[in-house]
């Protein structure tokens, strides 16, 4: 496929450098994309932890059996980070 760039003048096609340069752009995007992808994943993990926090503070109002599903629930979203899938993952739902 051939690609070109706008001018002043109109579209222009590319050189074969800028060809080179281009494919050696997309492909360093493409290589980014699960350093991307984690990083997206730990702001909604540390996010999801700290909107959660309150659970296990010695003064919450939840049942123990409650706190200690939050529990579990925080524990799985600290470990999210060391599954093999890492970091094409989905998120647990909270209790």
């Amino acid at each position: 496929m051939t690609r070109h760039h706008m001018t002043p003048q109109g579209l222009v096609q590319f050189t074969a450098a800028e060809e080179v340069a281009r494919d050696a752009e997309e492909q360093e995007w493409a290589d980014g994309a699960d350093d991307r992808a984690a990083a997206a994943n730990r702001d909604t993990r540390n996010q999801l932890l700290s909107d959660s926090d309150w659970t296990q503070f010695n003064d919450s109002p939840l049942t123990g059996e409650v706190k200690t599903s939050w529990a579990t629930y925080r524990q799985t979203l600290r470990d999210i980070t060391s599954t093999d899938d890492w970091p094409n993952v989905s998120f647990p739902a909270t209790p």
